[in-house]
Formats: C-alpha cells, sequence, structure tokens
C-alpha cells in the first residue's frame, strides 16, 4: 500500500498543514505573526483538508483486499477471550465515519 500515490497525496497535504500550523503557533508565541502566515494558516485548510482526507480514504480503500486476503488484525472464534474482530468491515466503517 506505501506504494500507492494516495500515501504521497496525503503525506505531503498533511505536511503541509502541519508546517502551517507550527509556524503560526511559534510566531503567535513570539508575538511577530507575518500576515502571510495568519493568512495561511486559516486559508490552506479549505484546499488541504478534503485533499488530505481524499488521500486517506483513497489508502484505506486500496488496502481492503490486502487486509481481506491476510484476515490482517482480525480476531476469528474460537479464541480465549470469546470475541470476534473483523478489521476488514471496522475499516469500512472508518470509511464510512468521514462522511460526518
Amino acid at each position: 500500500i506505501q506504494n500507492e500515490e494516495s500515501v504521497i497525496l496525503f503525506l505531503v497535504v498533511w505536511t503541509v498543514t502541519e508546517i502551517t500550523r507550527y509556524s503560526f503557533y511559534t510566531f503567535n508565541l513570539l508575538n511577530h505573526l507575518p500576515h502571510f502566515i495568519k493568512w495561511a494558516r486559516y486559508n490552506f485548510f479549505i484546499i488541504l483538508y478534503p485533499v488530505g482526507v481524499a488521500g486517506e480514504l483513497l489508502t484505506i480503500y486500496a488496502a481492503l483486499p490486502y487486509v481481506k486476503k491476510t484476515g490482517m488484525f482480525s480476531l476469528r472464534l474460537p479464541n480465549k477471550y470469546n470475541v470476534s474482530f473483523d478489521y476488514y468491515y471496522f475499516l469500512i466503517a472508518v470509511m464510512f465515519s468521514y462522511i460526518p
């Protein structure tokens, strides 16, 4: 999955977001907040947030076949805990949780 373009997409987007955020915090603490940093902090998210979320969702979607095939992080019955957990369906639920 790490070779998917969506991974690069969300890594770059969230990196730019964090650089902007922490630059804002740093300059604000120094009582010298340049206008561009303030503008970037409150306007970049308009583009970066939806693009980052799309990158995350595309990455999860690309991982679904592998997770289903391998049973990754799933717990099947019977086991000593007497519980069942299917990571594949959990990821699908996580994807739907992005809607609200």
